[in-house]
């Protein structure tokens, strides 16, 4: 899972598969779709058509983007599943389905979302870190949505769990266009 020095052709989103609240996560993801095929990228995501997932999808969809989703059997059958995209890949875990967004992408780009987007968040980072990878991992910071994470990380490094090198793995954006200029697009 080594990242090659070609250009950016595919960014890799993690988000939420519900909407939030707050009506800013549901246009950041829209404008992410769409700035992804203003920019003529590819996007890569978790395959739903549901919440940030389905608007981030629908948006990069209606500009001529390459779509590619990567959805775990399991959740297929619940309705959960984008049936417009460009292609839908089925695996069977949810380990597999990281692993692949991961081969297919350039970058990773992070909006708001629950615990799966955390997990996604976090092993990305992890894998960065150990070497596994070198592609960005930007997180687009919503209506200051990841603060708390953001402390977080900014107390283990003060308490020496994680160097602050590796901190400076994971880079901060205020907005979809500012994360596709931190990805290189």
């Amino acid at each position: 899972m080594t990242h090659s020095s070609r250009s950016l052709r595919r960014v890799a989103v993690f988000c939420g598969s519900a909407f939030g609240n707050n009506p800013a996560f549901r246009a950041e993801a829209s404008a992410l779709g769409t700035a992804i095929g203003n920019a003529g990228l590819g996007l890569v995501y978790g395959g739903a058509s549901r919440g940030l997932m389905g608007v981030l999808a629908d948006a990069a969809l209606a500009e001529g983007a390459e779509v590619i989703g990567v959805l775990p059997k399991a959740l297929s059958g619940r309705e959960i599943a984008h049936t417009r995209l460009t292609s839908l890949e089925l695996v069977l875990t949810m380990h597999e389905r990281k692993a692949r967004i991961h081969e297919l992408s350039d970058a990773i780009l992070v909006l708001p979302g629950g615990y799966g987007t955390l997990d996604e968040l976090l092993e990305a980072l992890t894998w960065a870190q150990i070497g596994l990878h070198a592609k960005p991992c930007i997180l687009i910071n919503t209506a200051n949505y990841w603060d708390g994470l953001l402390a977080f990380l900014d107390t283990a490094v003060a308490s020496g769990f994680i160097e602050a090198r590796n901190r400076e793995l994971l880079r901060v954006a205020a907005n979809a266009a500012d994360a596709l200029g931190m990805a290189g697009a």
